[in-house]
């Protein structure tokens, strides 16, 4: 499913920047957890693929991704751990990780645990505990972004009122987008939630502001990153 698509129009994931480490130790095991945002499952992949590399000598790198705005793409792996004992609990650290609160939304995040036996087993509940505690303190000191769907709309108005038209537009808080100048009119563009009610609120501000001379024209959407609050 495509972005544009989506049932959802806004949703939590992680900053644009490097990969993020955390690593703790168990019983003598290490477990080194990398967090990557991945926008798709072929992104995900190449962090394992990577850090199998990286990290060749180590004896598992487990798994978990959630991937697009809706999280319809959600997949772990245990990687030669006992069944259940790694990819799920990981990727219950993340489908269940409160963005805000009540809200679990985080998509588009791939992560890997690698682990280093210590030499101490163990037991299935002390692996379950392990890796979901590898990912959630990771998931702890990474910065977070929402990522909204925007609809972009466009106003065809006379150039000796667009200057006066957009700053009024901004003073309204709508969030303006590239400017066309043309010999005839000066093309406005304003970024809106992508939702009716929220389209319809700017026409009408846009006939407030032009006496019902000017209209709103959809042109499409783009998701952007909004920094939280």
């Amino acid at each position: 499913m495509q972005e544009q698509d989506s049932r959802t129009t806004a949703y939590t994931t992680l900053a644009a920047g490097p990969d993020v480490r955390h690593e703790l130790e168990i019983k003598r095991s290490r477990f080194i957890t990398v967090l990557r945002r991945a926008g798709t499952e072929d992104d995900a992949r190449d962090l394992v693929a990577s850090l199998r590399r990286e990290f060749h000598d180590a004896r598992h790198h487990c798994s978990a991704f959630i991937i697009g705005p809706d999280r319809d793409v959600q997949r772990s792996s245990d990687d030669g751990e006992p069944s259940g004992t790694a990819g799920i609990p990981m990727l219950e650290a993340l489908a269940k990780r409160e963005t805000m609160p009540g809200v679990a939304d985080l998509s588009d995040v791939s992560a890997v645990v690698v682990r280093y036996f210590g030499g101490v087993l163990l037991g299935a509940g002390g692996l379950v505990r392990a890796y979901s505690e590898s990912v959630s303190s990771a998931l702890a000191a990474v910065s977070m972004v929402r990522r909204s769907r925007l609809r972009i709309c466009s106003t065809a108005v006379p150039p000796a009122s667009a200057g006066r038209l957009e700053n009024d537009l901004r003073a309204a808080g709508f969030v303006m987008g590239d400017t066309s100048y043309g010999g005839r009119d000066t093309v406005l563009r304003v970024a809106l939630p992508d939702e009716p009610a929220s389209v319809e609120a700017a026409a009408e501000r846009l006939r407030s502001l032009t006496a019902g001379t000017a209209m709103l024209t959809p042109e499409g959407t783009e998701w952007v990153d909004v920094p939280l609050p």
